[in-house]
């Protein structure tokens, strides 16, 4: 008779731990752009829907249609409706991470806090 195999376990604390960390790894991490874009009626300057701007083109004072406006990350969001200022329409001219759409249609908070996106995706780009 021969003496049977023996079987190797792994502690379950092990595995449990190396999931945790991997699972904060991917979730924790939290980042947010530089700028963010809110899509705007350049005649008025009012925030319109985001869905309305649908090209990259920068406005440079003349044209028809929605434009993509640039907002610093302290900068106030607009609500929809609601005149902005302290953007720019150049948005080839930023340099940093660039979010275009996606802020509050209600507004109020600040580009940073509505950008900021745990683990991994998100819609930001690069400039520069």
């Amino acid at each position: 008779m021969s003496a049977p195999a023996r079987r190797r376990m792994r502690s379950a604390s092990i595995s449990l731990g190396i999931t945790a960390v991997m699972a904060s790894s991917l979730t924790g991490c939290a980042s947010s752009a530089d700028y963010a874009a809110v899509c705007v009626d350049p005649d008025t300057q009012e925030r319109v829907a985001d869905d309305q701007c649908d090209d990259d083109s920068d406005y440079n004072g003349s044209g028809s249609g929605f434009f993509w406006y640039y907002l610093g990350a302290s900068s106030r969001v607009p609500a929809i409706g609601q005149t902005t200022s302290g953007g720019t329409f150049r948005g080839s001219t930023l340099n940093g991470t660039v979010q275009r759409g996606g802020l509050p249609s209600t507004g109020g908070s600040t580009v940073r806090s509505s950008t900021t996106k745990g683990g991994f995706g998100g819609s930001s780009r690069g400039f520069g």
